[in-house]
């Protein structure tokens, strides 16, 4: 029903972080701005698309003017659209449907209220009604089939999301919604490439809690990580706990804080209908959209709906009088479920595949003038710049060895120095107590000699006073 301007939307989403903050909400002032902001975009097209008329005026001129006529007879080409139709039923869709929020928002109430099915029940109750520690991705798949198209709907889910304090919130969701864009491109890059399931998150609700008081600061930096990654839906869950003015004010202080933080939630396409403006003016206007879920059917005035009862009355879920919850489903489902798809995967996508292989450098900028040229100049030039880089690094090795080397030829001649003047000091040691040795052993004879020598006078003393003696007794 709608078709998209992938250029455009992708220049918004890329430069939406320009726009000035607006200070005070005003619905009438915000469409006016979008206005006003669409203005040199559309005059942009404007002149490409003289541009165009020009280049196919020189292509006429140097290669003739195209042929065109209008067939008289039935060829059969325009049963193409339903070939596509047929195809399509055949194939079935898929849709992927993350809800954030805290416990206790009623998330797993809306999702069977949105799809009029119980895909939590009781026995099977959401993974925010499950005791979690922390913050963990939960991934529920079904099949439904309603008036002969199937659509294979993945609602995921994020328990414990809100208790953590740091950045334990975001984190996992980050991861996952980036594992499913990783896992698309290796699959599309594969050599033979089979049907590839698309498991990409292709829209986010976020669910608001109904204080009354804006956004809490967990809401911003959630909003702010994600929002150039997947469309995300601001919601304010159970509204029947607001009043009508209260839910007003409470929605104008909402996009309040979301244009001051330049937080980008889901933008709807361009439409060149009166009638789909219209339709489209009145659901930009029920933004964040205001609803109520339930799993109960109530019979009122013979009629059976869905609703709440209350002492005071019932809020009738499907009732735009008492909450936006039909103009939630309208959008989601049957007007611009394509569009979110091809918004992520022309916008989102898009985006995730060019940083991934857009060559980059240690700074992670994208290298000027890379994108311009074929793979193998491209090969080429990172191979020579790889060889640089190796000659560079084996360079500096040979240095860094060198310089170890000198250091350690320094360090041995510093020992041999060292044992040297210890061998010469050990040396002279010795010498000197040789030199006392001698000296010793000279005193040593002398006084051998001084005592053998009166040794032998008292010797002889001895004798000679003996012999007298032996003389006299004769």
């Amino acid at each position: 029903m709608f078709q998209i301007n992938a250029a455009k939307r992708d220049a918004f989403f890329r430069h939406a972080t320009d726009a000035p903050p607006t200070v005070k909400f005003d619905p009438g002032a915000r469409f006016g701005h979008e206005r006003e902001r669409m203005k040199p975009e559309k005059e942009q097209v404007q002149v490409e698309m003289e541009k165009e008329k020009e280049k196919e005026k020189e292509r006429d001129r140097k290669y003739g003017a195209e042929t065109r006529k209008e067939l008289e007879g039935y060829v059969g080409f325009a049963n193409l659209p339903n070939q596509v139709y047929r195809k399509s039923v055949k194939r079935g869709f898929e849709f992927t449907l993350m809800v954030v929020g805290e416990s206790g928002l009623g998330k797993s109430t809306l999702i069977n209220s949105l799809f009029l099915t119980d895909l939590y029940s009781a026995e099977y109750p959401g993974p925010s009604h499950r005791i979690q520690k922390t913050v963990k991705v939960d991934t529920t798949q079904v099949t439904l089939k309603e008036n002969g198209v199937q659509l294979k709907l993945t609602i995921v889910d994020t328990p414990g999301f809100g208790d953590a304090v740091d950045n334990s919130n975001w984190q996992p969701v980050i991861d996952f919604i980036d594992s499913k864009y990783d896992e698309y491109l290796n699959a599309e890059s594969r050599v033979n490439r089979t049907i590839m399931p698309d498991t990409r998150v292709h829209c986010c609700l976020y669910f608001i809690a109904p204080t009354g008081h804006g956004l809490k600061p967990l809401d911003v930096e959630f909003m702010k990580r994600l929002h150039d990654k997947v469309n995300i839906i601001p919601m304010v869950a159970k509204a029947d706990t607001l009043t009508p003015d209260e839910c007003r004010e409470f929605k104008k202080t909402i996009l309040n804080e979301i244009a001051q933080h330049k937080i980008r939630i889901y933008e709807f396409p361009d439409c060149e209908d009166e009638e789909e403006l219209k339709a489209q003016k009145r659901l930009r206007d029920r933004v964040p959209f205001a609803v109520v879920g339930s799993n109960r059917v109530i019979e009122v005035g013979g009629k059976r709906i869905r609703g709440r009862q209350y002492p005071w009355g019932i809020v009738e879920v499907e009732n735009l009088e008492h909450n936006d919850f039909i103009g939630l489903r309208n959008m989601l489902i049957r007007t611009h479920m394509q569009d979110l798809k091809d918004v992520t995967n022309n916008v989102h996508y898009e985006n995730f595949r060019y940083n991934k292989l857009a060559p980059v450098t240690a700074e992670g900028k994208v290298k000027p003038g890379s994108l311009t040229k074929d793979p193998l100049t491209q090969m080429a030039e990172e191979q020579q710049e790889h060889n640089l880089k190796m000659k560079k690094m084996e360079a500096e090795m040979e240095q860094v060895f060198e310089m170890k080397v000198k250091e350690k030829k320094q360090k041995l001649k510093d020992s041999e120095a060292d044992l040297q003047k210890r061998s010469e000091q050990m040396k002279k040691s010795l010498e000197q107590q040789q030199r006392e040795l001698d000296e010793k052993w000279k005193a040593f004879e002398r006084e051998k000699s001084t005592w053998e020598e009166q040794w032998g006078e008292r010797r002889r003393s001895l004798e000679n006073s003996k012999d007298g003696k032996k003389d006299k007794k004769r």
